[in-house]
């Protein structure tokens, strides 16, 4: 691990000021993420700042409805909360599917939406990747591909991004608060946060230079029968080949998003007139684009099957 330096911020806009003042600078809270990073000097901060004192723990219900989660909450208490568990049992269990109890703990709601990649190739120092050393190439293109993105990559990068959370956040319609280092504030729709590798696949979301997330919102609940179906390869402890978040409402309407199968959480609204027709008619809409390679061209198939699965069992 590299030499740093490390500071307490007393506010988010002073915590996002001095990350615009130091280039290289990192905001830390669980560290669930970006500690190991720095052990394999894939991520080599020169300074680290801690968020952990800035008071955004909290989960609070909105006058209009809805809830706004604080960026510090911890994934378990968030999935704990009977707020969030009766409203919104797609965030709920898809926090219950990922990692282990001991990394719920830590892990926070704006870590857990910011994590990275878990290529295989993205974590040995040794191959080539793009999104680690912009202009390597990439090593999963014509190597080992079996867990990577069959829609939505590009000729740099076929990573997926690794979050369960953010993918019941996505067919929820999240929104997340910022403060950027002018101490301005903005709210940027989920779908918004995420990008596609294009070209460029180290850049991976949206915030400005400095910017710290705050807090996720959550809007009004919608109802209907809420699922998220996690397809791996054992258990426990690993991450999505196939993940379908869904909200079935009881004419057979609904919301989809898929986990697994690209750089972002999947989701295509178009798509999701064709539920009341099956899994088949969705999942063709929704991986209409698939450029599969041919070690993980099974997961077009394991979506359908799985979304198939989830509206069987919201239907009875």
């Amino acid at each position: 691990m590299k030499a740093f330096t490390y500071e307490r911020a007393q506010s988010p806009a002073e915590a996002a000021a001095a990350a615009q003042r130091t280039p290289g600078a990192r905001f830390i809270a669980g560290g669930t993420n970006l500690l190991d990073l720095m052990k394999l000097e894939i991520e080599q901060p020169v300074h680290l700042i801690d968020v952990n004192g800035l008071a955004l723990d909290q989960i609070e219900a909105l006058p209009q409805g809805g809830l706004r989660i604080g960026a510090l909450v911890r994934n378990t208490d968030l999935a704990a909360d009977p707020r969030v568990r009766r409203d919104y049992g797609v965030l709920s269990r898809a926090l219950l599917a990922g990692a282990s109890g001991q990394l719920r703990n830590r892990a926070t709601t704006a870590g857990n939406l910011l994590q990275r990649t878990r290529c295989p190739y993205f974590y040995d120092t040794n191959q080539p990747c793009n999104k680690r050393q912009p202009g390597s190439g990439c090593g999963a293109i014509g190597g080992f591909s079996r867990p990577h993105a069959v829609i939505g990559g590009s000729q740099a990068c076929i990573a997926t991004h690794p979050s369960d959370m953010a993918v019941a956040m996505r067919v929820l319609d999240a929104s997340v608060e910022t403060v950027r280092a002018d101490g301005t504030r903005r709210v940027i729709p989920i779908v918004d946060l995420h990008r596609l590798p294009g070209d460029t696949p180290h850049i991976e979301h949206s915030l400005a230079a400095g910017e710290l997330i705050t807090a996720v919102t959550l809007p009004p609940p919608v109802g209907g029968t809420q699922i998220y179906r996690k397809v791996r390869d054992r258990a426990s402890y690993a991450f999505a080949l196939v993940s379908v978040a869904a909200i079935v409402q009881r004419d057979g309407t609904g919301r989809v998003a898929l986990g697994g199968v690209a750089h972002k959480p999947w989701r295509v609204e178009a798509a999701e007139a064709d539920l009341p027709r099956g899994a088949k008619a969705v999942t063709d809409r929704l991986l209409a684009d698939a450029m599969p390679t041919q070690q993980n061209a099974f997961k077009v198939m394991l979506a359908q099957r799985t979304l198939g699965a989830v509206l069987t069992q919201a239907r009875t």
